[in-house]
């Protein structure tokens, strides 16, 4: 097995087409509707398995859950563990422009058995996998430090890890020390900033401000930092001392629902192929931009995928850089996408 992901707040992703800018009070007529299997750990279990590698997705979830039915038809391996309440449904609006609106439910509460059962098949599946990803928001009511316990339960199977969360299980998971620290993180800028405790503007118009912060989360343990930077692209950091950063290609953004979670993907994928790092670098970018060119939350293929229009330097991004853009065309807002706290 290559891949397990945990999505401990499944979701079923409903993504509406208003045909112009979001008006409050105002009545929409709706264009085309998807709803798609979400969750940011689902949504780099689609965009693995899409690429035709190995991956197991653990979920809490009941085996008649739509979620359920709806990734057995993609064929994608599940490791559920049974609960009575449904699997919540989150919504996401998308404008012309690409602008995109979320509207997440809460999900359910899952008690003490419910954690320990999905705890157990993380730790059971790593055994035989090359990385484990644990990713997005915590259900109410579960332990701010839960993701603490998993890295630490998984540390002893050789498999590495990888988080990409947010508020408040961010903090905790750093706070946790050294032990509890990932071989990766993918915070974007407004999660570096929480880390750093300096507000977002900061991180994003002072590149060594950026790498200041970046470089507390190697002092406390973080091997690789993948940091999202909206239309400057991403910047990747390794523990022994590389650093590299990528420009996306020019797309007409659709939906960022899901890019994130495909960079995240990306990423894994080029590592599971033995890549360098400025190699896993612009295949998070590139598959980060592709699916932002999809609508709702859908998830690329790698025929989708254009590694060569990805451009990768050594060295940090220098701010105002941007690519010219015609009113039409968007350099992929990755950051944006990572933001939604799933």
């Amino acid at each position: 097995m290559s891949i397990v992901t945990l999505t401990a707040n499944p979701s079923l992703d409903r993504t509406l087409a208003l045909p112009g800018a979001l008006e409050r009070g105002a009545v929409a007529r709706l264009g085309t509707s998807h709803t798609e299997p979400g969750g940011k750990g689902v949504n780099v279990s689609r965009a693995v398995a899409a690429a035709g590698a190995d991956v197991v997705s653990v979920l809490p979830a009941a085996d008649d859950d739509p979620i359920v039915r709806a990734l057995q038809a993609l064929g994608l391996r599940l490791a559920t563990v049974p609960v009575t309440e449904p699997v919540r449904t989150n919504y996401t609006l998308t404008e012309p422009d690409g602008t995109t609106t979320k509207l997440n439910e809460p999900g359910a509460r899952l008690d003490d058995d419910v954690r320990a059962a999905l705890l157990a098949a993380v730790v059971e599946h790593a055994a035989t996998a090359r990385w484990v990803a644990l990713c997005g928001s915590l259900p109410p009511g579960t332990p701010l430090d839960w993701y603490a316990d998993l890295v630490r339960a998984v540390r002893g199977s050789g498999a590495k890890i990888a988080v990409d969360t947010s508020e408040a299980p961010l903090l905790a998971l750093l706070a946790a020390g050294p032990d509890a620290a990932p071989d990766l993180l993918k915070p974007n800028t407004d999660e570096l900033a929480q880390l750093a405790g300096v507000p977002e503007e900061v991180v994003v118009s002072d590149p060594d401000a950026a790498l200041a912060a970046v470089a507390t989360l190697h002092e406390r343990g973080v091997g690789a930092v993948l940091l999202t930077l909206g239309a400057d692209g991403a910047l990747l950091s390794t523990a022994d001392g590389q650093l590299f950063s990528a420009r996306p290609p020019r797309i007409t953004v659709r939906s960022t629902v899901g890019a994130g979670d495909c960079s995240l993907a990306g990423y894994l994928l080029a590592d599971l192929a033995g890549a360098a790092p400025a190699d896993r670098l612009r295949s998070a970018v590139a598959y980060g931009s592709a699916s932002a060119s999809l609508p709702g939350s859908a998830v690329p293929t790698p025929d989708q995928v254009d590694g060569a229009a990805v451009r990768v330097t050594p060295g940090s991004p220098r701010s105002g850089t941007s690519p010219q853009q015609d009113p039409a065309q968007h350099a992929i807002p990755v950051a944006a996408a990572g933001r939604d706290a799933r």
